[in-house]
């Protein structure tokens, strides 16, 4: 039970599921509080209590005199957020969960819980017209829950389009999503419909769409909210009966507070929200996903022991990174596949080039600060990109994440550095 007292009075909420808090409307609370960002911060009921995350708040959250980014609220520990406090009651019994009894739904896996939780609820989503936000980390499988809604609901026999909002440049992007009349551009030779159209009756599945431009949102929110397109280059606006599933390993949420995504936008995107867990979180299913990912003559291949080296490592590629240590450990044998897995950070300091002790180049006295300096960082840079390219498999969408940074920027450290097409 949540209960605080703001500028509107006295309030309280059960809370059963991870609800988001904050002044914007659209959030789960709404908080009266001239101080509390537009999506604040969000709690998650868990098995060992209720958890607290910052959204990257303009004032921050505060629990037990402490601000924090995230944090487990023990019994009576109250947060604050700008002037307002709350109290959080928790109870310990396990709350009934709806459970598939099948370990797949269309191309899904898994016979853990939050597996069978997540297919329990897929069908029920797949039925309905409203537009899904898919969230969850690089590599667990988000395209899947889209062409799992896509193949269940009532337009399974229409176009599913696909739309990587982080691969194309901001104008390409937008002929992409909305098409263009003859001569919009130089080289448009021909008129074309864009995604959009050509997914009509269908689904536009939207990846990646945290690194949709924020000159593009607008006007992918006027289509959302109006399901029409207007083509670049003409001005009249063509009707279209699609569905919108989008998908990101960002939190718009923050990206809201930052400034780097509208508001308006995310609302209108998380009509249904969908959370995919990570692989670290259902081991159970590892076992289950080797079997399928190995090819039918490979009867015995895993050992008893292999199954619980796998099952205990963290697979921060999650799905992703394990098919392709199948993948290698079919041409290499498993051994070799667990130590090229454990060696990565040795390999990236090798590919890097030599240096001095430790990797660095020379530290030569003669040399001005601000060229050492910057042929320092030079390598740090390269060392460290070229590891994580080899971590996450030339992922650059896991590699921006697992750094902190853009993913255009991780583009431009890649072509500054020479290292190809990852």
């Amino acid at each position: 039970m949540l209960t605080w007292h703001d500028a509107q009075g006295a309030h309280s909420r059960v809370i059963d599921a991870r609800v988001t808090l904050g002044a914007a409307p659209g959030v789960d609370v709404v908080v009266a509080d001239p101080m509390v960002s537009r999506i604040h911060c969000e709690l998650e009921p868990r098995e060992d209590g209720v958890w607290l995350r910052d959204l990257d708040s303009r004032n921050g959250t505060v629990a037990a005199g402490l601000r924090v980014g995230s944090a487990r609220l023990d019994e009576g520990v109250t947060f604050t957020l700008g002037a307002t406090t709350f109290s959080v009651a928790w109870e310990r019994e396990a709350s009934p969960v709806a459970l598939s009894p099948d370990a797949r739904f269309g191309p899904l896996l898994g016979r853990s819980v939050v597996m069978r939780a997540l297919f329990a609820r897929l069908p029920r989503v797949a039925q309905v017209d409203a537009t899904v936000l898919i969230t969850g980390e690089t590599g667990t499988g988000k395209e899947l829950v889209a062409e799992a809604l896509h193949g269940a609901s009532r337009r399974a026999a229409q176009p599913f389009v696909i739309v990587d909002c982080g691969a194309l440049p901001e104008t390409l992007l937008e002929a992409e999503l909305f098409g263009h009349a003859r001569g919009a551009f130089t080289g448009a030779q021909h008129a074309r419909a864009g995604a959009i159209e050509s997914a009509e009756g269908g689904t536009v599945f939207l990846d990646e769409i945290g690194e949709l431009p924020l000159a593009v949102q607008p006007k992918l929110l006027r289509a959302l909210e109006s399901r029409m397109v207007r083509r670049l280059g003409e001005s009249q606006h063509r009707k279209v009966d699609v569905r919108f599933i989008a998908a990101t390993h960002r939190d718009l949420r923050a990206m809201v507070n930052q400034g780097a995504f509208r508001e308006d936008l995310y609302f209108r995107l998380a009509v249904l929200p969908i959370e995919v867990p990570p692989l670290r979180a259902r081991p159970d299913d590892v076992a289950l996903l080797v079997e399928h990912f190995l090819p039918p003559d490979a009867t015995g291949a895993v050992t008893p022991a292999l199954m619980h080296e796998l099952q205990s490592r963290p697979w921060l590629g999650n799905v992703r990174e394990l098919r392709n240590f199948v993948d290698r450990a079919m041409a290499l044998g498993a051994h070799e596949a667990l130590a090229l897995s454990r060696d990565v950070p040795t390999r990236a300091a090798a590919a890097a080039g030599a240096g001095a002790e430790g990797g660095f180049p020379e530290v030569a006295l003669d040399t001005p600060f601000k060229a050492l300096r910057e042929r320092c960082l030079d390598h740090l840079e390269r060392v460290y990109l070229v590891g994580l390219l080899e971590r996450h498999h030339g992922n650059v969408s896991a590699v921006a994440q697992a750094a902190g940074l853009d993913r255009t920027y991780v583009h431009r450290l890649i072509r500054k550095h020479d290292l190809g097409r990852p």
